[in-house]
């Protein structure tokens, strides 16, 4: 369970994160916000990426920043296609990964080959990643998340880019791995987390306002979707 405390952030007078109280367990959560309500500052904590200024984050009871490395080699991140590495081929961008996570070459070698296959990558993994389409480069980066196995997934914006098929191939494909993890995931494509998530939660000016199921938040407003809810919400935004 990933257990946080009355998280807070601020930038300057800003407060991008107020005292946030979450508990999670195994299954997918769907976190929807308009730009500025706290989605990208809570997962670069959860990451740490970020220095909280207060409240606390535990993993199975322990505070993250006395795990150090044993939390970190939990936690697989998804950005968003900032800083890949366009020069290098997706089969040389994993290894470069799997080896900043310590994994060993030859249970590199293995998970790498599945993860090119899983993500229909194989035929094009010797190619530079420069060349990829946006839904390749996004698909690199999910097998890179992917790495090591993670208990916690953290993605950003995951199929975006995509086009409709592999949006669907995607989407599926996170939902069979929900069985054993933490994935938090973060869009602007409601309809992604609408058929798969467990949880919803709504963020609003860094403050969490809203957390159910989707098909509760959707009876809430009267909606039939959960493009309704967002509008409920952020409609004047």
């Amino acid at each position: 369970m990933l257990e946080i405390r009355n998280l807070r952030k601020t930038y300057g007078k800003k407060v991008a994160l107020k005292n946030f109280n979450y508990d999670f367990k195994d299954g997918i959560y769907g976190m929807l916000g308009a730009n500025g309500a706290g989605k990208s500052t809570l997962m670069n904590l959860l990451t740490d990426n970020l220095k909280r200024d207060s409240g606390q984050i535990f993993y199975d009871g322990e505070e993250i920043l006395k795990m150090g490395n044993r939390y970190l080699e939990k936690v697989g991140y998804m950005p968003q296609q900032q800083g890949i590495y366009e020069n290098f081929s997706a089969r040389m961008f994993l290894f470069y990964m799997a080896e900043l996570k310590g994994i060993r070459k030859k249970e590199a070698k293995s998970q790498i080959g599945q993860l090119l296959d899983i993500m229909n990558l194989s035929a094009a993994a010797d190619k530079k990643i420069g060349s990829f389409s946006g839904g390749m480069k996004q698909r690199v980066l999910l097998a890179q998340a992917l790495l090591g196995n993670p208990k916690i997934l953290i993605l950003d914006e995951p199929t975006a880019g995509l086009d409709p098929k592999e949006r669907v191939n995607l989407r599926n494909y996170i939902h069979r791995l929900s069985q054993n993890k933490i994935i938090l995931l973060a869009t602007h494509v409601v309809g992604d987390v609408e058929s798969i998530a467990d949880k919803i939660l709504i963020l609003k000016q860094g403050e969490l306002v809203a957390d159910a199921g989707p098909q509760h938040l959707i009876h809430q407003v009267n909606g039939k979707n959960l493009e309704d809810v967002y509008m409920n919400y952020f409609g004047n935004e």
